[in-house]
């Protein structure tokens, strides 16, 4: 037996590793292949392309690389359409895999889709495709799955992975002692996302906030995980050409859940990262930017008021939310003190992301390998 799964970027490698390792018990002879990064290949799948082939964000920076993406995808079909995998699983970077998956289950491969396309806040219209491309749905917030029963796709609510990998009550000195950061210190980590385009826009207005930060507090120590070597390089040169480089910032290689756990409070660009910072019950900043002419066209197309996965699963502001021009050194800096000093506020945001992350808690690597055999044997 074979099974196909591509994933397109690194919180989808995750997802799709967790699901592996629910599989690999069940079927220990199984060929698992198609596209994916280091948490999959870890788990015994053989990729045929780098998944940084796949990761790009945004609609002008997809356009620009269409041809290339379109190639890969049509490759990757006729080779899946000769095989006939027992299923197709795509995890998240649904540009991609819904396209693919329509085919597929077109030409009667089951497919499963993990992590429901985000419809409820934006691009309802999606649901269409998605009915056509998706044999089973696997969602992994709780108000979720009633939207998609509703549009008569077969759907399993299977947790959050991300609840079980982060403890109910991270260990902040445990963390600091690791970074050689002191246990009394003020700390501040910095995430400005783990693309490149993320880092392009959000570097400067987040870096020059740190300055704004330390002429209020000049005890205050800066933390920056960075995704890999080549978003490293780009941050520094970034932070040379605005002339920042005298703010003292300790980068780390990866380390992501270290750097928050050590936080007194961060600064994130909006994305998975943010419900990461909630599940270690940390004060926040979300913040976004990118390209002028992306923010016009999709600045339109909310369904909601709120953009950072905390507030949309709080369904109010828990915490600031500032993009585009709002999202300004001053703006950034002004919040962030904020949430650096106002401790009963502090308080009240441990207890609400303590409530979230029991919601989000489940075995995910159980119920989505369960929900996927489920498929394979009806179409036995």
């Amino acid at each position: 037996m074979s099974l196909a799964l591509v994933a397109g970027e690194p919180s989808g490698d995750m997802l799709a590793a967790r699901l592996l390792s629910g599989l690999r018990p069940h079927l220990p002879q199984a060929r698992f292949h198609g596209i994916g990064g280091p948490k999959m290949i870890e788990q015994g799948l053989e990729s045929h392309w780098p998944m940084d082939q796949l990761t790009v964000r945004g609609l002008l920076p997809v356009l620009l690389r269409y041809r290339e993406l379109k190639g890969i995808q049509n490759q990757l079909r006729d080779q899946l359409l000769a095989e006939r995998p027992a299923a197709f699983i795509g995890a998240d970077y649904p540009g991609f895999n819904l396209g693919l998956e329509e085919q597929l289950k077109a030409a009667g491969i089951p497919t499963v889709h993990y992590i429901g396309p985000q419809i409820w806040a934006w691009r309802g219209g999606r649901i269409k495709k998605i009915q056509r491309a998706v044999s089973h749905m696997l969602v992994v917030f709780p108000f979720e799955e009633e939207i998609y029963r509703k549009a008569g796709v077969p759907v399993s609510y299977v947790g959050h992975p991300l609840a079980e990998l982060i403890p109910l009550t991270p260990d902040v000195v445990a963390a600091r002692r690791q970074l050689g950061l002191a246990e009394d210190a003020s700390v501040v980590t910095i995430m400005p996302g783990s693309r490149m385009s993320e880092i392009k826009y959000n570097t400067v207005a987040f870096m020059q906030a740190a300055k704004l930060l330390l002429q209020r507090d000049r005890t205050l120590r800066f933390v920056a995980p960075m995704a890999g070597e080549r978003q490293k390089q780009y941050f520094l040169q970034l932070v040379a050409q605005a002339g920042l480089q005298d703010i003292e910032i300790q980068l780390l290689d990866g380390q992501s859940h270290t750097a928050i756990a050590a936080a007194d409070a961060v600064m994130v660009a909006s994305g998975t990262a943010s419900l990461e910072v909630a599940l270690f019950k940390k004060p926040m900043v979300i913040a976004y930017r990118m390209m002028e002419l992306e923010w016009q066209i999709l600045r339109h197309f909310g369904y909601q008021p709120w953009i950072g996965l905390p507030n949309i699963l709080a369904r109010e502001f828990l915490v600031p939310e500032l993009l585009q021009h709002d999202a300004n050194p001053q703006a950034l800096a002004d919040a962030m003190w904020k949430q650096l000093s106002d401790a009963p506020h502090r308080e009240r945001l441990v207890q609400r992301f303590t409530d979230m992350h029991h919601s989000l808690l489940r075995n995910s690597a159980a119920e989505s390998a369960a929900a996927v055999l489920k498929v394979i044997e009806r179409t036995k």
